[in-house]
């Protein structure tokens, strides 16, 4: 039978860590969580003289909620996670230049004379009723409406071997990866590290380019509904995702060229795994059919995502179907 998980977090509840915390609540497999997730500055940038520097503290941003513990969750096992809704919260969101923080200005990695750019706030009108997004330009009359394409930039598990990463930092247990590809529909599979899973997300954009080039996206908090299945006994060595029409392989490093190998070299042998495929002719099927979607590129980690359409793949069943369980669930429980 189907639970479902209702948690609504306090601000003292908050997270701003993948592991070193304790599990708020615990949850089974085949369950659904209905969750609130507070916007990246935890709801203190509200208007355009509220620069984040001066209204947030380091290293209070970037806030999560969980973790959550699955029942009968250990290293070695996949936890899948099915987006089944993810709604903005609120009729507004923010969206800034920070400084030092960017793909386009001064940081501490990119050392320059020159003084990083000026930190700026913009707010967003959210129209849920007809899916869009305002944006407003600060020096000019400028406005133009933007399709409402709600994500979460921020979703993963804890990390092995007592580590404790902050929420900003994308790798392997997933985190900050900040790609539109987590958007309600999609699956995300991660790989098991510690016993419970510990599972947390946050972060919610209202919509955001590929590569969130200035460091920050349409920030807004959300109502999420999320669907849990445990994989038991398979491993998952970087964050995948699968829609109904899609596969796609997470890469998180420093430099981009090596996160975008990681999500390629993930795609390639998970294809040839799944497919029955020899690796070199999967490496020459996502090579020519293959995408290279942009996450981030402003994060402590650059991510990279590798996708290729089903359509090319008609007999690979990954994960056992679970994708296409969880889509039923979801479907149920709406």
């Amino acid at each position: 039978m189907t639970d479902v998980l209702r948690y609504r977090p306090t601000a003292a509840e908050l997270s701003y860590t993948f592991g070193g915390r304790e599990p708020v609540a615990r949850i089974k497999s085949g369950d659904i969580l209905d969750t609130y997730t507070e916007d990246c500055f935890g709801g203190v940038v509200r208007g355009v003289g509220d620069l984040p520097s001066q209204v947030c503290e380091f290293p209070y941003l970037n806030p999560v909620t969980g973790p959550f513990y699955v029942e009968g969750a250990e290293p070695g096992d996949t936890l899948a996670l099915h987006f089944v809704s993810i709604t903005p919260a609120r009729d507004w969101a923010v969206s800034s230049t920070f400084p030092h923080f960017g793909a386009l200005t001064a940081t501490h990695t990119t050392a320059m004379l020159h003084e990083p750019l000026e930190e700026r706030v913009w707010v967003y009108e959210i129209d849920k009723t007809n899916g869009l997004v305002r944006y407003t330009a600060r020096n000019s009359d400028f406005t133009v409406d933007l399709p409402l394409d709600p994500m979460h930039g921020t979703v993963g598990l804890a990390p092995g071997a007592f580590e404790a990463r902050m929420t900003i930092v994308p790798d392997v247990h997933g985190g900050n990866m900040d790609t539109p590809e987590l958007r309600a529909g999609s699956t995300v599979y991660f790989g098991v590290n510690v016993p419970g899973a510990l599972f947390a997300l946050g972060d919610g954009h209202a919509r955001q380019g590929q590569g969130e080039v200035s460091g920050v996206a349409v920030e807004a908090a959300m109502n999420t509904v999320v669907a849990v299945e445990l994989i038991k006994g398979v491993a998952t060595p970087t964050p995948r995702l699968e829609t109904d029409d899609h596969l796609m392989s997470a890469g998180s490093a420093r430099p981009l060229e090596d996160a975008f190998r990681m999500s390629q070299h993930d795609l390639v042998t998970w294809v040839a795994d799944a497919g029955k495929l020899d690796v070199l002719d999967s490496y020459q099927l996502i090579s020519q059919a293959g995408e290279a979607p942009v996450g981030n590129v402003c994060d402590a980690n650059y991510t990279m995502v590798a996708k290729v359409a089903k359509r090319y793949l008609p007999s690979v069943d990954m994960y056992q179907g679970a994708h296409a369980r969880l889509r039923a669930l979801a479907d149920s429980y709406r």
